[in-house]
Parts: structure tokens; sequence; C-alpha cells
């Protein structure tokens, strides 16, 4: 079996400067193999600034870890559009892009770059427009199912493109101009208080019935469950995906990380993972898209109660 690598996301979600710190360097002890960096939501989250970031990569990189800066999904401003371009021409670190205005940037930088999810790529052609700009890796969109991805997997590393699956937290599902955070306090946009900084794991949302259905993250709407692809690690290993992505949270992320890593390495049974994970997550564990089914499916209770994964 192929030996599959673990990445920590970037945090989507708005810490304090100093808990940001400090929870990097936390995990830059940990056994991952890359780990992205940045601002992607909403670029009112401020208290990290463009220095303060180059600076974290730095001590990160001691570390020996692949760092990578992930750029901001919806460029709203002059602004935004700045401070892209300082980190695509910093030249040390390779970029995440999350839009077309990075992967342009880095195109003229000659800076190789992760194709994200928001990119939108479901297909061998698209990947290919993509590779041709200069992607090394691309970061599979969570809806894709098993049965679509492995026609696209297999292209992808007949092209030596790396492939990264999203297979620990709550999923981006889209973004939008108006904050959502800032809606629910009945304030506007651009004086929302920083209201995301009082929801460290975003604001759950609710059906009428009571069902906890969605996260709110400011203009980003995420899931309420906590993907986790672990229970398929075999298959993802068969169809050549070189990379999972753990999507950070604030507590238990250590022993989150551990458990991914000793499930890889054939030391602990995805079984026995699956039930500690679910004790650690937060929100109900998914892997609806996986089987080509509504993304809020819970994992079958086979998973966890002695079926062969």
């Amino acid at each position: 079996m192929r030996q599959i690598k673990l990445s920590l996301g970037p945090v989507l979600f708005y810490w304090p400067k100093e808990t940001l710190l400090e929870y990097y360097l936390a995990m830059a002890k940990l056994p991952l193999d890359t780990i992205y960096i940045g601002e992607v939501v909403c670029s009112r989250r401020h208290e990290m600034r463009f220095e303060d970031w180059c600076d974290l990569a730095d001590i990160l990189a001691e570390s020996g870890k692949e760092i990578i800066f992930s750029s901001h999904v919806l460029l709203e401003s002059e602004s935004d559009l700045r401070r892209l371009r300082r980190f695509a021409a910093q030249g040390k670190f390779r970029l995440e892009a999350n839009d077309m205005a990075a992967v342009k940037l880095a195109r003229e930088h000659e800076l190789p770059f992760v194709a994200g999810a928001s990119l939108n790529i479901y297909s061998e052609t698209t990947l290919d427009i993509f590779r041709g700009l200069g992607a090394y890796r691309w970061l599979v969109p969570s809806e894709l199912s098993r049965d679509k991805l492995y026609n696209i997997t297999a292209h992808a590393q007949a092209n030596n493109l790396q492939t990264e699956v999203f297979a620990w937290g709550k999923i981006p599902l889209a973004y939008s101009s108006r904050c959502f955070t800032a809606r629910h306090y009945n304030l506007n946009k651009d004086s929302c208080e920083y209201r995301c900084l009082d929801h460290e794991h975003g604001m759950p949302m609710y059906t009428r019935e009571g069902q906890a259905f969605l996260t709110i993250n400011g203009i980003q709407t995420m899931s309420y469950g906590c993907q986790s692809l672990i229970a398929h690690h075999k298959d993802i290993a068969d169809m050549g995906i070189d990379s999972l992505r753990l999507s950070p949270q604030l507590t238990d992320m250590p022993r989150i990380v551990e458990l991914h890593r000793q499930v890889l390495g054939g030391k602990v049974d995805s079984q026995t993972a699956l039930n500690e994970l679910q004790t650690l997550s937060y929100g109900n564990l998914v892997d609806g898209y996986w089987h080509g089914q509504p993304g809020i499916e819970a994992i079958k209770a086979q998973y966890f109660e002695g079926a062969s994964v």
C-alpha cells in the first residue's frame, strides 16, 4: 500500500492572534507533512498581517514540513489584491490558489501552486488546464464522489499531479459577499464588530424542526457535520491519492492527527479510530459525498461495528 501523506489545512475560523500562533507552534511538532497557513475566508480578519504570516512560515519551515500560503477565496477589494500580490511575490513559499487571480499571479512569478477546491475542478480536461498553468497538486472538491474521482485521480497520477482530499473537518460549501455572522447580530458587514471571534468553530444553523444543518462562518457556509474519510483509507491508497487534508479545530487536534497517522501506518484499525474520532468532532461524522449521496449523510454504522473496511 502506498504511503499517504497528511496535511493540515488553513484555519478557516477567526481566532485571536496569540491563539493562532500557539496553535501552529503545537502543530509543527505533529507528524504532518504539509501545513497550509493564511487567511482564506475574510479580509476583515486582520489580526495576522502579511509580515506575521511570513514570520510564522519561517518558524514552521524549521520543522522540515512543506509550508504553503493559502489565498483568499473571494477577493472583494483592491487591498485584497495588493495583499495577494505580496504573497505571490515573496518567492520563498508556494501558494494554494483559491481563485483565478492567485493562479495568474503564481504563473507570473513562476511559482508552482496547489489548485484549491474552490477552483471547481470536476474533470480531467479542467485538471489539464490548471496543470498547464503551473499546478503541481490539486485539492479535490469535497462533493466529488469516489466513483467520479477514480478516473480523474488516475489521470492526475499519469501526469505527475499530486491529489489531495479533504478528509477531516467541517466541509466548506459556499462563499458570499454577505456576512452571515454579522447579519445574525443585525450588524453591517463593514461594522461587524468581529463577532466571528466569539465563535471559534462557527455558528450552528438549524432547520425549523430544530435539526442541526449547516455552520455559519462569516461569509462562508460550511457543513454542520464533520467529514471523515479515514474509514476509506484503503480505497484512497488504491486510487493513488497522495495526501489527506485535516482541517484545523481548536481542541483535540494532536490526537486527531495521531489517530490518522496510526491508521495510515497500520497501527490502529479505522473502526477503533472512528469510535474515538466521533467523540472529538464538532458535529456528527459524515461521508455522504464519498458515496455519491448528500454530504449530510452520517457514516454508516458498519464502519464502526466490526465490518472490514
